[in-house]
């Protein structure tokens, strides 16, 4: 059981090079690499494997999924044909629009959408972002939505940035770890995933039992999985889409989405979106 648990933690601790899963398949088309950042995963091997065999399955070939150390590491690879599709975020999905599409966008208690949390300690007095002036604050990742986009864009609305309201500014690439920052008093507060966090109290509640939300965004898109829009037409980058969206109706997809605390994947579209590029828009005129 406690494996299990454990099995949905997320934002383990960043690494600096990739690392790679693969089952060989005794004979088929060269591995499908599919990119993981572990701003959402954690380094655990059942969630990872669970992913992999579904997809592989879905597929019909072998798939390597890649984890790497930040959203511009994973853009960086998609946008050079490194990796064939990714898990990313909504921001850096938006930051380069022009080049990448939509594979799917998981659905997380019923909707694709998910909010970012402002964290602090449990016992803490702060109620408001404004409350947190002049204190040490952990990010999770500069092109993060609700790690990062979120709170800046809420103090660029005020003409401040995040370097001049806190005294001091992490980033800690991994949602889990804003937790833990704050949870052990490394910062004041944090910007979290609000998925991650809701996920983290049921795995690991002695963890989260340390922090309190007292902010919640507006719900935005969910982290969407994506493709360079210029391979979108090729058959692994279609069977890849497929497979995400059947995930729900199969076995070992209803496992890997279990462990993931998700419902399923749909197509999903841009619009989703507009609320993280509004608030990209104040960002750049802050």
């Amino acid at each position: 059981m406690q494996s299990t648990r454990r099995a949905v933690l997320f934002g383990a601790a960043a690494v600096a090079a990739p690392f790679v899963i693969t089952r060989g398949w005794a004979q088929g088309p060269a591995p499908f690499k599919f990119a993981l950042t572990p701003v959402f995963l954690d380094n655990d091997a059942a969630v990872i494997d669970a992913l992999r065999l579904a997809l592989s399955q879905g597929m019909g070939q072998e798939i390597e999924l890649v984890q790497r150390r930040t959203y511009q590491e994973i853009s960086g690879a998609l946008l050079d044909g490194s990796v064939d599709a990714a898990w990313t975020c909504g921001f850096p999905y938006l930051q380069h629009r022009i080049e990448l599409s939509l594979l799917g966008v998981p659905v997380w208690r019923g909707q694709p959408l998910y909010q970012s949390y402002l964290i602090v300690g449990k016992d803490d007095a702060a109620t408001t972002l404004s409350d947190l002036r002049g204190a040490a604050h952990a990010f999770s990742d500069p092109d993060s939505n609700s790690g990062f986009l979120v709170t800046a864009s809420d103090l660029a609305r005020d003409h401040q940035t995040p370097e001049e309201f806190f005294s001091r500014v992490i980033f800690t690439y991994g949602h889990r770890n804003v937790v833990r920052s704050v949870a052990g008093g490394l910062t004041r507060s944090g910007s979290v995933d609000g998925y991650v966090w809701e996920a983290l109290s049921v795995a690991e509640p002695e963890l989260t039992a340390q922090t309190k939300v007292i902010a919640r965004s507006e719900w935005l898109g969910f982290p969407p999985m994506v493709a360079r829009k210029d391979r979108m037409d090729d058959p692994s980058v279609q069977a890849c889409r497929t497979a995400l969206l059947a995930l729900s109706d199969n076995p070992l997809g209803k496992q890997a989405l279990k462990l993931l605390s998700l419902d399923g994947i749909i197509p999903g579209e841009d619009a989703l979106f507009d609320g993280i590029a509004a608030r990209m828009a104040i960002l750049a005129d802050g």
